[in-house]
């Protein structure tokens, strides 16, 4: 089974020049932890709740910041052809919980969660929220 099969597909995308409060809103709004952010039709960066919380706040900033200022530019993704297989291993060797999906042109067209691939693949949903839960697996998410 392909990712294109599980994915959410109504993806909201924040702008770099919006402010941290806005993005707190949004992610409010969809029930959600974290939002692409895209600029110029490309994925340019992701603002999680946990940035805002210490990239923003816990560092003195105010809810007018821009996104810009402290969203992840490191952007971990999959395609919507790859496996579920792969990409749940893909997850656990990164140690995320969710990661934005692109066509082979490179456009935003999903998003893949752990709780998506567990739906449709009990064994490789469990096995990557094992690893990235484990007292090793620590890392920040994106």
């Amino acid at each position: 089974m392909n990712i294109q099969e599980c994915m959410s597909k109504d993806v909201q995308i924040a702008s770099p020049n919006q402010s941290i409060r806005d993005a707190a809103q949004k992610m409010k709004e969809i029930d959600a932890g974290f939002l692409p952010v895209g600029e110029n039709d490309r994925l340019v960066g992701m603002i999680t709740d946990r940035d805002i919380a210490v990239r923003g706040v816990g560092a003195g900033k105010g809810p007018d910041t821009p996104i810009r200022d402290i969203m992840s530019k490191e952007v971990l993704y999959c395609f919507e052809d790859e496996s579920v297989e792969d990409v749940s291993q893909k997850m656990a060797k990164q140690q995320v919980r969710r990661m934005p999906v692109l066509n082979r042109d490179k456009r935003l067209v999903g998003v893949i969660s752990l709780g998506d691939i567990s739906q449709q693949d009990q064994s490789g949903g469990a096995e990557a929220l094992s690893s990235i839960s484990s007292p090793g697996g620590q890392h920040v998410q994106h």
